[in-house]
């Protein structure tokens, strides 16, 4: 499986749902759930951040819903882009194949379903989501000819 782009994301991106200014200066606020399977996500059925599949863990710094991401903005002119600085969970216990971009709170609108290409596990450890080079080429997400 690859990264899903929920199509509901791209209608909600045209009609005002998101703003991806830097967080603290009116942006969005976006988190990211872990989860044990991509099963059940989909560009067509994904809308929303669900429960079924997420992680369980045991430690301090991960529990249903996720962790809030630092949103470093928009950049980028033929094509624009978004960067997230990298989210690490501290002292967990887990794995996980994949995780969920999503608006917070009200009907927490899905952004971007991320595949990790197999299960990654953290025991007693740090469970580290990096996000690619901020750039036109490589970032999260792009938007551009």
């Amino acid at each position: 499986m690859a990264n899903i782009v929920p199509n509901s994301f791209k209608s909600d991106l045209l009609k005002g749902v998101f703003s991806f200014d830097t967080s603290g200066n009116s942006g969005t606020s976006f988190k990211l759930a872990l989860y044990t399977t991509q099963a059940g996500f989909s560009a067509a059925g994904t809308t929303a951040y669900t429960t079924n599949n997420e992680v369980s863990s045991s430690g301090t710094s991960y529990s249903a819903g996720g962790n809030p991401l630092t949103n470093n903005g928009v950049a980028g002119t033929t094509t624009a882009f978004v960067d997230f600085a990298d989210l690490t969970f501290s002292n967990v216990s887990l794995s996980a194949t994949g995780a969920l971009i999503y608006k917070d709170g009200g009907s927490n609108n899905a952004v971007l379903v991320l595949d990790f290409g197999g299960t990654k596990t953290a025991t007693n450890g740090d469970f580290v989501i990096q996000f690619p080079t901020a750039d036109a080429s490589n970032a999260i997400i792009r938007l551009g000819s």
